[in-house]
Protein backbone atom coordinates (compact mmCIF):
# COMPACT_ATOMS: atom_id res chain seq x y z
CA UNK A 1 0.00 0.00 0.00
CA UNK A 2 1.23 3.44 -0.77
CA UNK A 3 2.28 5.63 2.43
CA UNK A 4 1.69 8.80 -0.07
CA UNK A 5 0.43 11.80 1.79
CA UNK A 6 -1.02 13.07 -1.03
CA UNK A 7 -5.12 13.28 -0.97
CA UNK A 8 -7.13 10.53 -2.96
CA UNK A 9 -8.53 10.86 -6.54
CA UNK A 10 -11.98 9.88 -6.47
CA UNK A 11 -13.12 8.13 -9.99
CA UNK A 12 -16.44 7.31 -10.82
CA UNK A 13 -17.37 4.27 -12.88
CA UNK A 14 -15.91 1.40 -13.20
CA UNK A 15 -16.45 0.23 -16.68
CA UNK A 16 -12.92 -0.21 -18.72
CA UNK A 17 -12.01 3.70 -18.93
CA UNK A 18 -12.76 4.38 -15.14
CA UNK A 19 -10.90 1.15 -13.90
CA UNK A 20 -7.90 2.15 -15.81
CA UNK A 21 -7.92 5.60 -14.68
CA UNK A 22 -7.94 4.56 -11.07
CA UNK A 23 -5.52 2.11 -11.92
CA UNK A 24 -3.27 4.85 -13.60
CA UNK A 25 -3.99 7.15 -10.42
CA UNK A 26 -3.40 4.32 -7.85
CA UNK A 27 -0.07 3.18 -10.06
CA UNK A 28 1.15 7.14 -9.85
CA UNK A 29 1.39 6.65 -6.15
CA UNK A 30 -1.75 8.17 -5.44
CA UNK A 31 -4.87 6.61 -3.16
CA UNK A 32 -7.94 5.84 -6.22
CA UNK A 33 -11.25 5.34 -4.19
CA UNK A 34 -13.40 4.09 -7.28
CA UNK A 35 -17.02 4.00 -7.42
CA UNK A 36 -18.75 1.44 -8.59
CA UNK A 37 -23.18 0.27 -7.94
CA UNK A 38 -21.91 -3.56 -8.76
CA UNK A 39 -21.52 -4.90 -4.94
CA UNK A 40 -19.91 -7.62 -6.48
CA UNK A 41 -17.40 -5.63 -8.86
CA UNK A 42 -16.93 -4.34 -5.95
CA UNK A 43 -15.89 -7.44 -3.85
CA UNK A 44 -13.74 -8.38 -7.01
CA UNK A 45 -11.46 -5.14 -7.52
CA UNK A 46 -11.17 -5.05 -3.09
CA UNK A 47 -10.42 -8.71 -2.61
CA UNK A 48 -8.55 -10.47 -6.01
CA UNK A 49 -7.60 -6.81 -7.59
CA UNK A 50 -8.80 -7.42 -10.89
CA UNK A 51 -11.83 -6.47 -12.72
CA UNK A 52 -12.59 -9.17 -14.75
CA UNK A 53 -16.24 -8.16 -16.60
CA UNK A 54 -14.23 -4.50 -17.47
CA UNK A 55 -10.49 -4.89 -17.79
CA UNK A 56 -9.75 -8.47 -18.10
CA UNK A 57 -5.69 -9.43 -17.39
CA UNK A 58 -5.05 -5.96 -15.64
CA UNK A 59 -3.71 -7.11 -12.47
CA UNK A 60 -4.83 -3.53 -10.54
CA UNK A 61 -2.79 -1.50 -7.96
CA UNK A 62 -4.13 -2.52 -4.16
CA UNK A 63 -3.78 1.09 -3.84
CA UNK A 64 -7.41 1.37 -5.89
CA UNK A 65 -10.13 0.78 -3.42
CA UNK A 66 -14.06 -0.01 -4.54
CA UNK A 67 -16.26 1.52 -2.86
CA UNK A 68 -20.47 1.30 -3.79
CA UNK A 69 -21.56 4.74 -1.94
CA UNK A 70 -21.24 7.67 -3.78
CA UNK A 71 -19.51 9.39 -0.40
CA UNK A 72 -17.53 6.88 0.65
CA UNK A 73 -15.68 7.61 -3.10
CA UNK A 74 -15.40 11.50 -2.41
CA UNK A 75 -14.02 11.32 0.67
CA UNK A 76 -11.07 13.47 1.69
CA UNK A 77 -10.69 13.42 -2.11
CA UNK A 78 -9.91 16.90 -4.23
CA UNK A 79 -9.93 15.77 -7.74
CA UNK A 80 -13.29 13.97 -9.18
CA UNK A 81 -12.62 12.14 -12.30
CA UNK A 82 -16.20 10.99 -13.85
CA UNK A 83 -16.11 7.95 -15.91
CA UNK A 84 -19.78 7.47 -16.57
CA UNK A 85 -21.48 6.71 -20.30
CA UNK A 86 -23.01 9.78 -21.81
CA UNK A 87 -26.50 8.03 -20.70
CA UNK A 88 -26.04 7.62 -17.18
CA UNK A 89 -24.30 10.68 -16.47
CA UNK A 90 -26.93 13.33 -15.64
CA UNK A 91 -28.19 11.21 -12.88
CA UNK A 92 -24.91 10.35 -11.42
CA UNK A 93 -24.43 14.33 -11.62
CA UNK A 94 -27.27 14.65 -9.59
CA UNK A 95 -26.51 12.17 -6.78
CA UNK A 96 -22.86 14.23 -6.76
CA UNK A 97 -24.58 17.48 -6.71
CA UNK A 98 -25.96 16.55 -2.87
CA UNK A 99 -22.25 15.44 -1.88
CA UNK A 100 -19.97 17.79 -3.88
CA UNK A 101 -18.52 21.33 -2.40
CA UNK A 102 -17.77 24.16 -4.46
CA UNK A 103 -14.30 23.79 -3.77
CA UNK A 104 -13.92 20.60 -5.29
CA UNK A 105 -11.60 19.99 -8.40
CA UNK A 106 -13.83 18.03 -11.37
CA UNK A 107 -12.39 16.40 -14.78
CA UNK A 108 -14.80 14.15 -16.77
CA UNK A 109 -13.94 11.74 -19.75
CA UNK A 110 -16.84 10.77 -20.80
CA UNK A 111 -16.68 10.93 -24.74
CA UNK A 112 -20.27 11.98 -26.06
CA UNK A 113 -23.58 14.38 -26.03
CA UNK A 114 -26.63 13.77 -23.75
CA UNK A 115 -29.22 12.36 -25.83
CA UNK A 116 -32.06 14.51 -26.69
CA UNK A 117 -30.54 17.50 -25.65
CA UNK A 118 -27.58 17.54 -27.05
CA UNK A 119 -25.43 18.85 -24.16
CA UNK A 120 -21.79 18.67 -23.46
CA UNK A 121 -20.95 16.41 -20.17
CA UNK A 122 -19.44 19.87 -18.80
CA UNK A 123 -22.76 21.46 -19.34
CA UNK A 124 -24.52 18.99 -17.07
CA UNK A 125 -21.99 19.18 -14.46
CA UNK A 126 -22.88 23.25 -14.13
CA UNK A 127 -26.28 22.02 -13.96
CA UNK A 128 -26.79 19.64 -11.50
CA UNK A 129 -23.62 20.40 -8.96
CA UNK A 130 -22.54 23.71 -7.74
CA UNK A 131 -19.02 22.51 -9.11
CA UNK A 132 -17.22 25.22 -11.24
CA UNK A 133 -13.78 24.50 -11.78
CA UNK A 134 -14.59 21.64 -14.46
CA UNK A 135 -12.52 20.26 -17.01
CA UNK A 136 -12.31 17.21 -19.34
CA UNK A 137 -10.14 14.25 -20.25
CA UNK A 138 -10.05 13.28 -23.60
CA UNK A 139 -6.92 12.51 -26.37
CA UNK A 140 -5.88 8.98 -28.29
CA UNK A 141 -6.15 6.44 -25.21
CA UNK A 142 -7.73 2.94 -26.10
CA UNK A 143 -8.03 2.15 -22.19
CA UNK A 144 -6.77 -1.88 -23.25
CA UNK A 145 -3.52 -0.24 -23.91
CA UNK A 146 -3.09 2.26 -20.94
CA UNK A 147 -4.06 -0.55 -18.46
CA UNK A 148 -1.46 -2.34 -20.19
CA UNK A 149 1.38 0.50 -19.68
CA UNK A 150 1.84 1.31 -23.16
CA UNK A 151 3.36 5.01 -24.15
CA UNK A 152 -0.02 7.44 -24.42
CA UNK A 153 -0.71 10.71 -24.73
CA UNK A 154 -3.79 12.59 -23.08
CA UNK A 155 -5.17 16.40 -22.81
CA UNK A 156 -6.76 17.60 -19.75
CA UNK A 157 -8.84 20.95 -20.89
CA UNK A 158 -10.08 23.53 -18.58
CA UNK A 159 -10.63 27.33 -18.01
CA UNK A 160 -9.28 26.91 -14.33
CA UNK A 161 -5.27 26.14 -14.61
CA UNK A 162 -5.54 24.74 -11.28
CA UNK A 163 -7.99 21.77 -12.85
CA UNK A 164 -4.82 21.29 -15.20
CA UNK A 165 -2.39 20.94 -12.86
CA UNK A 166 -4.57 18.31 -10.90
CA UNK A 167 -4.68 15.94 -13.84
CA UNK A 168 -1.39 16.49 -14.58
CA UNK A 169 -0.41 15.95 -11.35
CA UNK A 170 -3.15 12.76 -10.62
CA UNK A 171 -2.10 10.98 -13.85
CA UNK A 172 1.33 12.01 -15.34
CA UNK A 173 3.80 9.10 -15.50
CA UNK A 174 6.87 7.56 -17.53
CA UNK A 175 4.32 5.91 -19.71
CA UNK A 176 1.41 9.01 -20.01
CA UNK A 177 2.03 12.29 -20.83
CA UNK A 178 -0.66 14.43 -20.37
CA UNK A 179 -1.28 18.54 -21.76
CA UNK A 180 -2.95 20.76 -20.78
CA UNK A 181 -5.75 23.11 -22.92
CA UNK A 182 -8.43 25.52 -22.39
CA UNK A 183 -10.81 24.76 -24.97
CA UNK A 184 -13.25 22.48 -23.26
CA UNK A 185 -15.81 23.11 -25.98
CA UNK A 186 -13.65 21.73 -28.35
CA UNK A 187 -12.39 18.75 -26.92
CA UNK A 188 -15.84 17.53 -26.05
CA UNK A 189 -17.19 17.89 -29.64
CA UNK A 190 -14.09 16.55 -31.04
CA UNK A 191 -14.09 13.79 -28.69
CA UNK A 192 -17.93 12.80 -29.36
CA UNK A 193 -17.73 13.15 -33.36
CA UNK A 194 -15.02 11.46 -34.08
CA UNK A 195 -17.11 8.27 -32.78
CA UNK A 196 -19.34 8.61 -35.64
CA UNK A 197 -16.65 8.82 -38.08
CA UNK A 198 -14.75 5.68 -36.59
CA UNK A 199 -18.37 4.14 -37.41
CA UNK A 200 -17.62 4.81 -41.12
CA UNK A 201 -13.70 3.46 -40.80
CA UNK A 202 -15.19 0.32 -39.32
CA UNK A 203 -17.59 -0.01 -42.27
CA UNK A 204 -14.91 0.58 -45.18
CA UNK A 205 -12.50 -2.04 -43.09
CA UNK A 206 -15.07 -4.50 -43.36
CA UNK A 207 -15.65 -3.75 -46.96
CA UNK A 208 -12.00 -4.04 -48.01
CA UNK A 209 -12.02 -1.11 -49.58
CA UNK A 210 -8.53 -0.26 -49.61
CA UNK A 211 -6.03 2.07 -47.59
CA UNK A 212 -6.99 5.17 -50.14
CA UNK A 213 -11.10 5.02 -48.95
CA UNK A 214 -9.80 4.44 -45.60
CA UNK A 215 -7.91 7.63 -45.50
CA UNK A 216 -10.19 9.55 -47.59
CA UNK A 217 -13.34 8.64 -45.49
CA UNK A 218 -11.10 9.64 -42.09
CA UNK A 219 -9.89 12.87 -43.44
CA UNK A 220 -13.73 13.93 -44.87
CA UNK A 221 -14.81 12.96 -41.08
CA UNK A 222 -13.04 15.26 -40.26
CA UNK A 223 -13.40 18.16 -42.12
CA UNK A 224 -16.66 17.61 -41.64
CA UNK A 225 -16.69 17.24 -37.64
CA UNK A 226 -13.92 20.36 -37.12
CA UNK A 227 -16.77 22.34 -39.48
CA UNK A 228 -19.35 21.51 -37.01
CA UNK A 229 -17.54 22.21 -33.92
CA UNK A 230 -16.73 25.18 -35.04
CA UNK A 231 -20.14 26.35 -35.54
CA UNK A 232 -20.77 25.11 -32.24
CA UNK A 233 -18.17 27.35 -30.20
CA UNK A 234 -14.94 25.60 -30.59
CA UNK A 235 -11.71 26.40 -31.50
CA UNK A 236 -10.98 25.04 -34.68
CA UNK A 237 -7.02 24.14 -34.01
CA UNK A 238 -8.11 21.72 -31.21
CA UNK A 239 -9.18 18.99 -34.15
CA UNK A 240 -5.47 19.18 -34.95
CA UNK A 241 -4.66 18.13 -31.47
CA UNK A 242 -4.39 15.27 -29.24
CA UNK A 243 -8.33 15.52 -29.04
CA UNK A 244 -9.32 15.50 -32.26
CA UNK A 245 -6.89 14.36 -35.12
CA UNK A 246 -5.37 12.15 -32.83
CA UNK A 247 -8.52 10.58 -31.30
CA UNK A 248 -9.59 10.26 -34.40
CA UNK A 249 -6.83 8.59 -36.23
CA UNK A 250 -6.76 5.72 -33.42
CA UNK A 251 -10.88 5.09 -32.92
CA UNK A 252 -10.96 5.16 -36.64
CA UNK A 253 -8.09 2.53 -36.82
CA UNK A 254 -7.87 0.29 -33.96
CA UNK A 255 -10.14 -2.99 -33.86
CA UNK A 256 -10.48 -2.52 -30.29
CA UNK A 257 -12.45 0.50 -30.70
CA UNK A 258 -15.98 -0.34 -30.07
CA UNK A 259 -17.72 2.09 -32.79
CA UNK A 260 -14.76 0.47 -35.31
CA UNK A 261 -16.32 -2.95 -34.33
CA UNK A 262 -19.86 -1.60 -34.94
CA UNK A 263 -19.19 -0.43 -38.22
CA UNK A 264 -17.92 -3.87 -38.63
CA UNK A 265 -21.07 -5.52 -37.73
CA UNK A 266 -23.50 -3.57 -39.93
CA UNK A 267 -20.95 -3.75 -42.88
CA UNK A 268 -21.26 -7.41 -42.53
CA UNK A 269 -25.14 -6.75 -42.18
CA UNK A 270 -25.75 -7.05 -38.60
CA UNK A 271 -28.50 -5.29 -37.43
CA UNK A 272 -27.65 -2.21 -35.10
CA UNK A 273 -29.28 -3.84 -31.85
CA UNK A 274 -27.95 -7.34 -32.30
CA UNK A 275 -24.41 -5.65 -32.98
CA UNK A 276 -24.55 -3.63 -29.68
CA UNK A 277 -25.76 -6.14 -27.95
CA UNK A 278 -22.84 -8.25 -28.72
CA UNK A 279 -20.78 -5.81 -27.87
CA UNK A 280 -21.62 -5.62 -24.50
CA UNK A 281 -20.62 -2.21 -23.75
CA UNK A 282 -21.49 2.03 -24.63
CA UNK A 283 -21.02 2.93 -28.34
CA UNK A 284 -20.92 6.28 -28.36
CA UNK A 285 -20.80 7.29 -31.18
CA UNK A 286 -24.41 5.69 -32.32
CA UNK A 287 -25.61 8.03 -30.28
CA UNK A 288 -23.75 10.83 -31.52
CA UNK A 289 -24.97 10.25 -34.94
CA UNK A 290 -28.51 11.66 -34.22
CA UNK A 291 -27.05 14.37 -32.13
CA UNK A 292 -25.43 15.44 -35.16
CA UNK A 293 -27.95 14.76 -37.58
CA UNK A 294 -30.05 17.28 -35.71
CA UNK A 295 -27.27 20.00 -35.04
CA UNK A 296 -26.19 20.21 -38.55
CA UNK A 297 -29.88 20.54 -39.57
CA UNK A 298 -30.05 23.36 -36.83
CA UNK A 299 -26.86 25.12 -37.91
CA UNK A 300 -27.30 24.23 -41.69
CA UNK A 301 -23.90 22.53 -42.04
CA UNK A 302 -23.45 19.92 -45.06
CA UNK A 303 -21.94 16.87 -44.11
CA UNK A 304 -22.55 14.35 -45.90
CA UNK A 305 -20.52 11.12 -44.18
CA UNK A 306 -21.91 12.42 -41.22
CA UNK A 307 -25.23 12.16 -42.82
CA UNK A 308 -24.59 8.80 -44.44
CA UNK A 309 -23.96 7.16 -40.96
CA UNK A 310 -27.07 8.23 -39.45
CA UNK A 311 -28.68 6.91 -42.61
CA UNK A 312 -27.22 3.34 -42.01
CA UNK A 313 -27.73 3.18 -38.23
CA UNK A 314 -31.18 4.87 -38.08
CA UNK A 315 -32.93 4.27 -41.74
CA UNK A 316 -31.63 1.11 -42.64
CA UNK A 317 -29.21 2.41 -45.71
CA UNK A 318 -27.44 -0.21 -46.86
CA UNK A 319 -23.30 0.69 -46.43
CA UNK A 320 -22.52 -0.12 -49.87
CA UNK A 321 -25.46 2.04 -51.52
CA UNK A 322 -24.12 4.58 -49.06
CA UNK A 323 -20.23 4.73 -50.49
CA UNK A 324 -21.82 4.33 -53.82
CA UNK A 325 -23.40 7.60 -52.89
CA UNK A 326 -20.71 9.46 -51.45
CA UNK A 327 -18.34 8.63 -54.16
CA UNK A 328 -20.54 10.28 -56.80
CA UNK A 329 -21.45 12.90 -55.06
CA UNK A 330 -19.29 16.57 -56.50
CA UNK A 331 -16.06 17.32 -55.10
CA UNK A 332 -16.09 20.26 -53.93
CA UNK A 333 -12.89 22.73 -51.97
CA UNK A 334 -10.80 20.33 -50.10
CA UNK A 335 -9.73 22.79 -47.27
CA UNK A 336 -10.99 26.36 -46.53
CA UNK A 337 -9.53 29.55 -46.83
CA UNK A 338 -9.62 29.88 -42.79
CA UNK A 339 -9.68 26.67 -40.33
CA UNK A 340 -12.55 24.88 -39.87
CA UNK A 341 -14.50 25.82 -42.69
CA UNK A 342 -14.55 24.93 -46.53
CA UNK A 343 -15.53 28.50 -48.24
Amino acid sequence: MTTSTKPPVAVLGAGNWGTTLAHLVASNGRPAQLWTRNAARRDEINTRHTNSGSVPGLALSPDVRAVTALADALRDAELIIVAIPSRGFREVCRELGDLVTPERLVIHATKGLEGGTHKRMSQLLLEETCARQIGVLAGPNIAAEVAAGKPAGTVVSSRFPRVVEAGKSALSCPNMMVFGGEDVVGVELAAAFKNIVAIAAGIAAEMDVGENAKAFLVARGLAEISRLGVAMGASPLTFMGLAGIGDLVVTCASPQSRNHRVGRALARGERLADALERLGMVAEGVYAAAAAHELLGAHRIEAPLLEHIYGILYEGVSPRASLDELMRLPAGRDVGRRLGTES
